[in-house]
């Protein structure tokens, strides 16, 4: 089974390989390859998720080099859950590309595709600081790929803009590796986590000097305020399936802040200890606030959906910078519901548009069109997610997130930032589902043929995603208490460490 977690990495770089050579002549062999590694990759993810559960720590050592002198791969209940996570949300929109015709706009989708999933599996299993890097720089060049896959003027555009933020954010990444490995001598994790300990008080403002840049750089990832003015342009600006898993990438950079945070500046690194904290709060509050604005006046759904990440990922961050086990408990249970009712809103948005042919996924009243009826009742419901109203998941995950910080110094500003944005989001959503199906469906217009043709067979994975969180909501009870336990055991780092300097191979 150890053996097994360099699986997520190597599979699809090897489908990423394939899918390259068979491009041109059988395209739709590459498709059914990119199919075939998501859900391989499906199955691989749970059983490393099924092997975590019980709080077992795998480490693979690459090359047989113990750490930390080798790379080490490191499998523990938060990086499984950000595993399957991942690997469920690929697979569903890659269903959606190869249903809209979206992977043949291009010769590379798929390979950009199985790339991308190579960085992303890759940040989440690395336990090494300069792989971290290595890997957000393979996954942030595949998502420049993907983000002009389709092509278009106002996407060149904002993928200049995305690329100029993300190498500033590389360079800042560098300079913050540097420092750390200047005063600790270790680009390992768990060895980090010990020197930074340790260090003489000359040290430490160049310790906490880079620490704090990598936090700058992974609240850049995830669009935290004042950081996330990228966002909602870059992913209104892609193609809205493209934009649909970029979900998990904000993703990425919260991962990053809750595993350096808690592992190399928590309890025990003394005067650098949840450093973070002193400012992510606050900046999380304001995220929410200016998301949940922007979503209610957002002019076309794609936009809409960015602002409605950015919203979610915010609300998510407000638990997470308590740097407390039952807010982080809180957190990962919303974490997966934030990524899916985002994903979903942009396969709307996808859905839309493609059978508006002038008006694209612009909210303005307009002629009815095809699956007007299913769309909206998607469309519904993905409003119900993100706004985190009953029945579904989003709303046990405010409520948990709202039920952890009432003892919280700060809960009077905690509670009121998030129903009041909540009541945005109700009326932002209310309003635009109003526009494009209720009036559209009374307007008496002809509904004007869209271009390329369009099935109801399209649908099916916006489906999907509905019945994903349904399921969170049917198994609420098992879920939180595996949230529970990844929290507890996230804020134990002293068994994640044993395990990492202990291994002395696997590899």
């Amino acid at each position: 089974m150890t053996d097994l977690i360099v699986a997520p990495i190597v599979l699809p770089a090897i489908v990423a390989a394939l899918s390259l050579l068979l491009r041109r002549r059988q395209r739709w062999l590459a498709a059914a390859l990119g199919l075939a590694g998501c859900a391989m990759l499906l199955l691989i993810a749970l059983a490393l998720f099924m092997r975590a559960y019980d709080g077992t720590i795998l480490v693979y050592a690459l090359g047989d080099w113990p750490a930390p002198f080798g790379i080490a791969l490191v499998l523990d209940r938060l990086s499984a859950l950000m595993l399957l996570l991942t690997a469920i949300l690929a697979m569903v929109i890659l269903c959606h590309a190869i249903l809209t015709g979206l992977d043949r706009r291009g010769w590379h989708f798929h390979p950009l595709f199985q790339f991308l999933l190579v960085g992303i599996d890759g940040a989440f299993l690395t336990g090494d600081l300069f792989n971290l890097f290595v890997f957000f720089e393979v996954l942030l060049i595949a998502s420049y790929g993907l983000m002009l896959h389709g092509q278009g003027a106002s996407r060149l555009r904002a993928g200049v803009q995305y690329i100029v933020i993300n190498l500033v954010g590389s360079t800042l990444f560098l300079i913050g590796i540097g420092l750390l490995y200047g005063v600790t001598g270790t680009l390992n994790m768990a060895h980090m986590a010990e020197r930074v300990a340790t260090l003489p008080p000359g040290d430490r403002g160049l310790a906490g000097a880079g620490g704090l840049l990598l936090m700058v750089v992974f609240a850049l990832k995830a669009a935290l305020l004042p950081l996330h003015l990228w966002l909602p342009r870059t992913y209104a600006s892609t193609a809205p399936a493209v934009a649909a898993l970029f979900a998990i990438m904000t993703k990425v950079g919260v991962y990053s802040l809750i595993r350096v945070t808690v592992l190399i500046f928590g309890a025990g690194a003394g005067p650098l200890a949840w450093m973070s904290a002193r400012w992510m709060l606050p900046a999380s509050l304001l995220t929410v606030l200016i998301a949940f604005i922007g979503l209610l006046s957002a002019r076309g759904l794609r936009e809409q959906a960015a602002f409605g990440i950015a919203g979610s990922t915010g609300t998510l961050l407000v638990a997470v910078s308590l740097f407390e086990p039952r807010a982080m408990a809180a957190a990962l249970y919303y974490l997966p519901h934030s990524t899916f009712a985002g994903a979903l809103l942009f396969l709307v948005a996808d859905l839309v548009a493609r059978r508006r042919a002038d008006q694209g996924d612009a909210i303005t009243v307009g002629p009815r069109f095809a699956d007007i009826e299913g769309i909206s009742l998607l469309y519904l419901l993905a409003a119900i997610a993100l706004a985190g109203m009953p029945p579904l998941s989003g709303f046990i995950g405010k409520l948990l997130i709202l039920d952890a910080v009432a003892a919280h110094a700060a809960a009077g500003w905690i509670w009121t930032t998030i129903l009041v944005t909540t009541l945005i989001a109700i009326i932002g959503l209310a309003r635009t589902g109003s526009t494009l199906f209720w009036n559209s469906s009374a307007n008496g217009q002809a509904a004007r043929p869209a271009v390329g043709g369009v099935h109801a067979a399209e649908l099916l994975p916006g489906a999907a995603v509905i019945v994903l969180m349904a399921v969170l909501v049917i198994a609420a009870g098992p879920a939180t208490a595996f949230a529970d336990m990844a929290a507890t055991q996230l804020f134990t780092p002293q068994a994640y460490i044993d395990a990492v300097l202990g291994q002395g191979g696997g590899g």
